[in-house]
Order: structure tokens, then C-alpha cells, then sequence
């Protein structure tokens, strides 16, 4: 709640994010915008204007210093294997395991990271941001709450998912949030549309029709509800945008304000459509283990995010999360058993070029092209 940290507050930032100079635009981060969202994600840095890709939107503010206690290949390591850890978890408890009440699990996790951010900030230095922030109970109201309510539908959707498609298939069609925040920018008025952007959105879209279309286990039930997901998790991106200027949050702090806000909501909407039931069978079902470690996984992943930020440039972000998603996949189908079709494959291919041109500065886009352009010759 907003009064609880007020006293750290030397007064209001000029910017959204921790380290954006004031001339800056306070969009979310260059280098997060290649990060898949987190289960928490609250998916600038400090490079130059003409080293920021173009498209802010799709990404968080970095925190105010991101440790570099680890070489980025130990820690994209961790990162990619808690956050592919952390999906195949929450298929196996609401799939296999059959504890279907998606509000509660994503309540529970958003209370476990409501207590842990204030552990944090008691501890340790990952929260040093919050006393950059001033939380007054009208911006709270304005911005934090509206933007938590999003954030909860997105993560409720997206878990809604899970209990009728497959982990590659979800991730397939998570490649298209891309272009749901590009498209709900372009009618706020925030990003503009260009010929080579649009012919990227064209190469995501038809990619993700395809693997759509590939699907041997289609729900229709469960493709409306990841669909919502995207929806509403491009709607709180660019909500960020709008309803957050002059704010610094990294990805924990925004966590710390956030979390008790969705955990409230969803708190309020499962004796609605969830009853009383998950609460008995989360013991008996569950039990106190698997409940700790899933909730401490999704956790640690939005810890692991700090230290990612600005451990490596955009492109090896970029890259790093295509790898992520391409082993996401593939573990889907040798751990869960998830069936993937050759044309699945084939229009996930087209979706992550797509991504990766879509997330690369187009001038660094345009000289790994030349570079291969000239080594393909002098072979």
C-alpha cells in the first residue's frame, strides 16, 4: 500500500524507470523488451537513443543497478532455466496434478511475492529503488490499481490456458504479444507504423496462424483464454507507458506495489469461481512442499531478472529468449509429452524471426546482416 514506504521518499522522479535520464522516454527497457514476461512481470536501460530499438513499448524499466556478481552466460543460464522451470511447474500442478483453479494458484504466488519483496527490502539492497518512489494514495489509485487489476486478469487468463493446451502451443502463440502491444500503441498514438515494422507484424501473425493451425490438440476454450492473456498483458504494457511517466520501477520494486494489489482482486474472485474447494485440495492435492517450491520458483525467476538486465547487449537478450522459448518447447515435448507438428514448427520458425527482427535495433539488425552478407561471399 502506498503509505507503508513514504518515509524513504526524497521525492518524485522525472522518469518511469530507475536510471532513465529526465530527456528520456519513460518507456519500459530496451534490453527487458527481449525478456519473456515472468509470471510477475510488472516481460531503460542505458544505452544510447541510437542503440535503443525502436519498439519501447514491449519491455521494463531495469533496476537502478544490476549486480554483476556473475559472467551473463551463468546468469542467462539461471534465468532461462527458471523461467522455462516455472511454466512446465504450473502445467504440471494445474494439468497433470489436476488442481484446476488457476485464480487461486496465481493468488498464491502474488501473495508469496507480496511477502518476499518486503523481506527483500528489509534484507537486502534489490529494493534500494523503492526510495526513489513517492507513493501518494491518488496515484495509487490512479495508476498502481487499474494497472494491478490488468495484471491479474493477464496472469489469470494465461493460467486459465494451461488447463487445455500445451506448453509449446502457449508458447507459440505468445509470440504474438509482440505485435498486440505494437497494434495498441499505434491506436493510442504512442508508437507510429512504418513499412518494415508492419511487414514484421505480417511475418509474426502468419507465423503464429500457422502453428495455430498445426495444432493437433486445439481448445478453443483454452485459445480464447491465452488470447484474453495477450490482450490484457499488451493492455498493462502500454498502460505502464501512459499511467507511469515520471515513475522509477524496476522489475522487484514494481513487484513490491503491484503484487498486494493482484493478490487482493484475485483474492476477492475465488469464492466467485473457484468456491471454496481449491483451499481443501490445495493441502490434500498439493501440499505444503509443492506449494513452497512452486511459489519460491516464480519468484526467484523475477529476482534473476535484476541480475539479467544489463549483464549482455539487446541482441544477446534478444537471442537468449528465443533460446529460452525453443527449449521451452522442446521440454514440453519430452517432459509433458506435448505432440508438435512439422507445421507448428515451421510457423513458430517464421514467428521467432519475426520476433527477432521486431526487438533488434534495425542498424545492428542491418550490419549482422552485411557481416553475413560478406562472409557468405568470401566462402
Amino acid at each position: 500500500m502506498p503509505a507503508d514506504r513514504q518515509q524513504h521518499t526524497p521525492g518524485l522522479s522525472s522518469t518511469d524507470s530507475p536510471n532513465l535520464p529526465p530527456s528520456r522516454n519513460p518507456s519500459l527497457s530496451a534490453d527487458e523488451k527481449h525478456l519473456p514476461h515472468t509470471v510477475f512481470d510488472v516481460d531503460d536501460n542505458e544505452e544510447d537513443d541510437n542503440q535503443h530499438p525502436s519498439h519501447s513499448l514491449l519491455s521494463h524499466p531495469p533496476p537502478s543497478k544490476p549486480p554483476p556478481a556473475f559472467h551473463p552466460a551463468v546468469i542467462i543460464s539461471i534465468w532461462i532455466t527458471l523461467s522455462s522451470s516455472v511454466i512446465i511447474y504450473n502445467k504440471y500442478i494445474l494439468s497433470d496434478l489436476h488442481f484446476g483453479y488457476p485464480i487461486t494458484l496465481t493468488t498464491w504466488h502474488l501473495t508469496f511475492a507480496t511477502i518476499g519483496t518486503r523481506i527483500l527490502a528489509k534484507t537486502s539492497h534489490l529494493l534500494d529503488g523503492l526510495s526513489q518512489i513517492t507513493m501518494t494514495w491518488d496515484r495509487w489509485l490512479r495508476s498502481i490499481l487499474p494497472i494491478g487489476a490488468l495484471f491479474s486478469a493477464s496472469l489469470i487468463f494465461s493460467n486459465m490456458a494451461y488447463l487445455t493446451l500445451s506448453v509449446s502451443f502457449i508458447q507459440m502463440l505468445k509470440a504474438f504479444t509482440s505485435v498486440a502491444v505494437l497494434a495498441i500503441s499505434i491506436v493510442m498514438g504512442l508508437e507510429k507504423a512504418n513499412k518494415r515494422t508492419m511487414l514484421i507484424v505480417l511475418l509474426i501473425s502468419l507465423g503464429v496462424a500457422i502453428a495455430s493451425v498445426g495444432e493437433l490438440e486445439f481448445a478453443m476454450s483454452g485459445f480464447i483464454c491465452q488470447t484474453l492473456g495477450i490482450l490484457f498483458e499488451a493492455t498493462r504494457l502500454v498502460t505502464i507507458q501512459k499511467l507511469l511517466h515520471g515513475m522509477k520501477m524496476d522489475p522487484l520494486v514494481s513487484l513490491y506495489y503491484f503484487a498486494p494489489v493482484c493478490a487482493t482482486l484475485n483474492a476477492i474472485l475465488i469464492p466467485v469461481y473457484e468456491g471454496t474447494a481449491p483451499f481443501k485440495e490445495a493441502m490434500t492435492t498439493l501440499g505444503p512442499m509443492i506449494l513452497v517450491t512452486n511459489a519460491s520458483v516464480a519468484f526467484a525467476l523475477n529476482v534473476a531478472v535484476v541480475f539479467l538486465i544489463g549483464s549482455a547487449s539487446s541482441l544477446v537478450l534478444t537471442l537468449s529468449g528465443v533460446l529460452k522459448d525453443v527449449l521451452l518447447v522442446l521440454g514440453s515435448v519430452f517432459l509433458l509429452g506435448s505432440t508438435v507438428t512439422f507445421i507448428q514448427l515451421a510457423g513458430y520458425s517464421l514467428a521467432l524471426a519475426g520476433l527477432v527482427a521486431f526487438k533488434t535495433n534495425p542498424d545492428v539488425l542491418d550490419e549482422r546482416i552485411r557481416r553475413l552478407r560478406r562472409a557468405f561471399g568470401k566462402a
